[in-house]
Parts: structure tokens; sequence; C-alpha cells
């Protein structure tokens, strides 16, 4: 699905829980694209992120996900969220839903084809389920669920999205032309 001015995509950022990947690549790239900003852009209409699993639903992203965030200058002034499970109208909201791993690619998949077999879902309006390492440089690169390990996992999560971003928007860009 190409982007333009006057075609701009919706992106939604998948995980598990909702509390630390997902959230972190919404705030990355909000940030980086200057989602809901005087400079926002163009070719962005709307960004969000949830999770496979109800683990979460309501609460905030982890406190490692929202420091590591900060320390970026990502800060709760600017992005707010609230964890929330995947529901099926995702598909039909979002040109793009990207997996943080495998599995949860997987999930997407399964639950696309499920809906597009039974009738409730029409495959050429259903969102793309991508990988979101597919845009890293690194063949279909994995985010490592940081959640049961230190800091330091969080740390390269966002170094993660920041390249997925930037990969992304990159390909947005040879799309419009």
């Amino acid at each position: 699905m190409a982007s333009d001015k006057d075609h701009p995509v919706s992106v939604l950022f998948v995980c598990l829980g909702n509390i630390c990947r997902s959230p972190m690549a919404e705030g990355v790239f909000r940030h980086l694209t200057n989602f809901e900003r005087p400079n926002q852009d163009p070719r962005i209409k709307h960004v969000d992120s949830c999770g496979t699993g109800a683990y979460h639903t309501g609460d905030s992203p982890d406190p490692r996900t929202v420091s590591v965030l900060e320390d970026h200058g990502i800060t709760e002034d600017y992005y707010q969220h609230a964890a929330r499970k995947f529901h099926a109208s995702d598909f039909n909201k979002f040109d793009y839903i990207f997996a943080m791993d495998k599995e949860n690619q997987s999930y997407l998949d399964r639950e696309r084809g499920r809906l597009i077999r039974k009738g409730d879902l029409d495959e050429a309006k259903a969102g793309k389920v991508e990988l979101w390492g597919k845009y890293g440089g690194r063949n279909n690169e994995e985010v490592i669920d940081p959640y049961y390990g230190a800091r330091n996992g969080f740390e390269i999560a966002y170094e993660q999205m920041v390249r997925f971003t930037n990969g992304f928007m990159k390909q947005l860009g040879k799309e419009d032309s």
C-alpha cells in the first residue's frame, strides 16, 4: 500500500502484552514522523499499538520502556498509552500491521486468514501483516521481548525501533516515486 500526501497510511504495532515492544515502537514512530505535531509527515494518518494477549489491558507501558523513551526525548507529555488487545476490526482500520516477532506475526496471519475464509474480512481491503524487522536491513529481524531481562534489552529494542522506522519511511518514499 503506497502512501502519498493524498493517501496517507495507518500503522499498528503488535507485540504480546502491549507494554514493552509495541508501545516503544509506537512512541519512536510517532517521534520520528512528528505524528500529531505541526510538521507531521504527511504520509502518516494514524499510529497505534496493541497486544495479541489481554494480559495488561488498560495498563501503562512497562517503566523500563518509559525510561528508555524518556532518555531519548520521547516523554509522556507527548505520548500517552494504555495497553489494549488486538481486535479483528484492526484489520480494517490499519494499512500496515507490524508484528514484533514471528510468533505474533503467525497469530495475526492466522486470524486474518480465518476472517477472510469466514467472509468477515475483505482480503483486498485488509491491512497488510508484516514483521516490523523487515525494514531493519538485517533479513526479517525480530524484536526480542525484553520483559524478563535487564534494561539493556530495552535499549536494544529502542535501537531497533529507530532503525525499522527509518527503513519503513525510506521504503514509503520509494513507493511514492
